[in-house]
C-alpha cells in the first residue's frame, strides 16, 4: 500500500490504470462506494471524475480535510479476474492556537500562568517568550508559562509560537504589572524674590500616580496664592510664578495610586540674586560688625 501526504485544503487526484477488457471500475473510500464507472456514488459535491479510459481511471477531491484521511481503493474487474490497487491518504494541518490566555493586569507580587492549546498535524510544539521587552531568560517549551511572584520588570508582550512541519502561527498577550508609587528625591531650589520658581516632582507608578502638593501640613491647591500645579503622566510641577517672602519654606510632593503612596521633600530658599547664593543671617558675623563699629569711636 502507497502512503500520500497532501496538505489540508489542497485538492488530490486519485489514479489507478485500467487496460485491456475491463468491465466494471470504482473507486472506493474505506467501505463506501465514491464513483462506480462514470455514476457518481458520493454526495460529497468536492468529489468528482476526471478521467475514465481504458488507460486510467482518476477522480479528483477538492479541499481537502482530516476527514479525507483513510485508504482507498481502486476495484477493476476485468474479464478473466478482478484486482484491486489501495492507496493509504495522510492529511497534513498547519498549526491553529484555538486557546490562548487574554490580555493580563495584576499585582505585583502574584503569580501568572500564562496558556497556549494549538491544533495541528503533525502536532505543533509550542514555544513561549517575552517577546517586548525582549527576554530570551523568560521562555517555555510547552503550553503553560508560569511566572512566580511578578515583578514589575516582567511586564510587556508574550508571544506564544505553534509550529509543525507546515507553518507557524503565532499571537500574543500582554501583561500589565500594577505597582505602587516610587519617587525621585526632591532637589531643593533657591528662587530670587520675584521670579519665577519650580519644583518637580516625577513618580515611577502603574497605574499612573496622582499627586498631591503639600506646604507643612497645608495641602497646596492649584491656582492658589498664585501658584500653579500641572501633572503630566509621571511629572508634576509645583511653580510659583512671583516668589514672595511666603513662599520660602518646606513642601512636600506626594504620589498615590490603588496600590500605596510614596512622597519626597524640598527646601524653597532665598537666592541671592547679585551672588547667585543663598542669603544666610549669621548673628556671629553681626557681632563682629558691631565691634569694628564701637572700637572706631
Amino acid at each position: 500500500m502507497d502512503n500520500i501526504t497532501i496538505r489540508q485544503g489542497e485538492t488530490l487526484f486519485l489514479s489507478c490504470s485500467q487496460g485491456d477488457f475491463v468491465t466494471h471500475t470504482a473507486w472506493l473510500n474505506r467501505s463506501s462506494i465514491l464513483y462506480a464507472g462514470e455514476d457518481k456514488w458520493s454526495v460529497d459535491p468536492r468529489v468528482s471524475l476526471v478521467t475514465l479510459s481504458q488507460e486510467e481511471f482518476t477522480i479528483k477531491i477538492e479541499d481537502v480535510d482530516v476527514t479525507d484521511e483513510g485508504q482507498y481503493i481502486c476495484a477493476v474487474q476485468t474479464s478473466s479476474r478482478p484486482r484491486t490497487t489501495s492507496v493509504h491518504i495522510i492529511v497534513q494541518v498547519p498549526p491553529k492556537i484555538v486557546n490562548l490566555s487574554r490580555d493580563l493586569v495584576v499585582n505585583e507580587g502574584s503569580n501568572v500562568t500564562l496558556m497556549c492549546l494549538a491544533n495541528g498535524k503533525p502536532e505543533p510544539a509550542i514555544v513561549w517568550r517575552m517577546k517586548s521587552p525582549s527576554d530570551d531568560s523568560l521562555s517555555s517549551d510547552s503550553e503553560v508559562l508560569d511566572i512566580p511572584f511578578i515583578s514589575r520588570y516582567r511586564a510587556g508582550v508574550y508571544e506564544c509560537t505553534a509550529a509543525n512541519d507546515i507553518a507557524v502561527d503565532t499571537q500574543t498577550v500582554e501583561l500589565t504589572v500594577n505597582y505602587a508609587p516610587s519617587v525621585s528625591d526632591g532637589r531643593d531650589v533657591g528662587v530670587t524674590l520675584g521670579q519665577r520658581g519650580v519644583l518637580q516632582c516625577e513618580a515611577d507608578a502603574v497605574p499612573e500616580a496622582d499627586f498631591e502638593w503639600y506646604r507643612d501640613d497645608r495641602r497646596i491647591f492649584n491656582g492658589l496664592d498664585g501658584i500653579e500645579i500641572e501633572a503630566a503622566g509621571a511629572l508634576s510641577r509645583l511653580t510659583f510664578f512671583n516668589v514672595s517672602e511666603a513662599d520660602y519654606g518646606n513642601y512636600t510632593c506626594v504620589a498615590i495610586n490603588k496600590l500605596g503612596s510614596a512622597n519626597t521633600s524640598f527646601v524653597l530658599y532665598v537666592q541671592d540674586g547679585n551672588s547667585g547664593t543663598s542669603t544666610v543671617f549669621n548673628p556671629f558675623c553681626l557681632l563682629i560688625a558691631i565691634l569694628q563699629l564701637l572700637l572706631k569711636f
